[in-house]
């Protein structure tokens, strides 16, 4: 099977949002950003969830205002951020990054429109209810990012036939990737072979995990953690001076000069969560109808059936 990319629209009609949610007009209205990386890593992303804000009319400084916080991969920090921007009654809660960010959010408000990015599935991990209807107030894009572990150990096992270790680059400090871990760990054992699990907690460990795993005769590595995305040229490079093949989750390890990787378009999913949280505001900004208290609005309109692009 050829490499590529995969996408999958997670689509959202959603009846109602609490009329908390649209009680009060302001003159700007506000997105609150929630990301456990940091701002330079989330750099391309971000450009990506502006690009498409104004897709649908939306340009930060001119009718719109963002509320950004980040964790710096201290993931422990994202509660008493979500709770902040629930203090500062935001609009809507952007939940970009993972499905810990997703659930934060879930859990910090049952009133404010929250659109998610995640990798996980979000029926299977109880985010939300069905694809077609997710229930409550939440919305959003998943790439199945999860569920894309087996294939990266498949495609190394045939690049690297005489592998009889690989290893998995994992971030001790993100408790997220647990789901990560266990679908590689399966699907190694699938092939026989067995998953040594490397640790970087920081970018300066990065170096010595790839010494340890050329001591420890490991194959192959499985690069995938948010971490190591703003390091993705010193990642390649390391791999490449320990002569560790190795794959990776983004395209951009590759145009960095790294051998192979398979996952969603990154940007493109970050775009698609902008164009969900702009086609909110613009359902919350219409005028309530005096007689019922409600928007004359449909949240059929922001919806799409699930779709896959190859």
């Amino acid at each position: 099977m050829r490499r590529r990319d995969l996408i999958i629209f997670l689509a959202g009609a959603m009846a109602t949002w609490p009329l908390a949610a649209r009680a009060q007009q302001k003159a700007m209205p506000v997105i609150g950003y929630l990301n456990g990386g940091s701002p330079a890593q989330h750099a391309q992303a971000l450009a990506a969830f502006h690009q498409g804000l104004r897709e649908t009319g939306w340009i930060e400084g001119q009718n719109l205002a963002i509320e950004y916080r980040y964790a710096e991969f201290h993931y422990d920090r994202l509660p008493a951020l979500a709770a902040d921007l629930v203090s500062r009654k935001v609009d809507v809660i952007a939940a970009c990054g993972g499905a810990g960010e997703a659930f934060i959010a879930k859990n910090a408000t049952s009133t404010i429109p929250v659109v998610f990015l995640t990798g996980a599935d979000p029926i299977a991990t109880g985010l939300v209810a069905s694809l077609a209807r997710p229930g409550g107030n939440l919305t959003g894009v998943t790439n199945l990012n999860t569920q894309l572990w087996q294939k990266r150990v498949e495609l190394i096992a045939e690049l690297v036939p005489q592998a009889r270790a690989i290893g998995l680059l994992e971030n001790p400090n993100n408790a997220y990737m647990e789901g990560a871990v266990a679908s590689t760990r399966q699907a190694a054992s699938a092939k026989g072979l067995q998953l040594e699990i490397l640790t970087a907690g920081t970018e300066a460990e990065i170096d010595a995990a790839f010494a340890s795993a050329v001591q420890r005769h490991i194959g192959a590595v499985i690069v995938g953690d948010p971490l190591f995305d703003s390091r993705s040229r010193e990642v390649v490079t390391l791999a490449a001076g320990h002569g560790v093949p190795t794959i990776y989750s983004w395209r951009k390890y590759v145009a960095d000069g790294g051998l192979i990787s398979y996952g969603a378009i990154s940007p493109t999913t970050f775009r698609l969560a902008g164009v969900y949280a702009g086609k909110i505001l613009r359902v919350l900004s219409l005028p309530i109808c005096p007689f019922s208290n409600r928007r004359p609005s449909s949240w059929s309109s922001i919806s799409n059936p699930p779709r896959r692009l190859a």
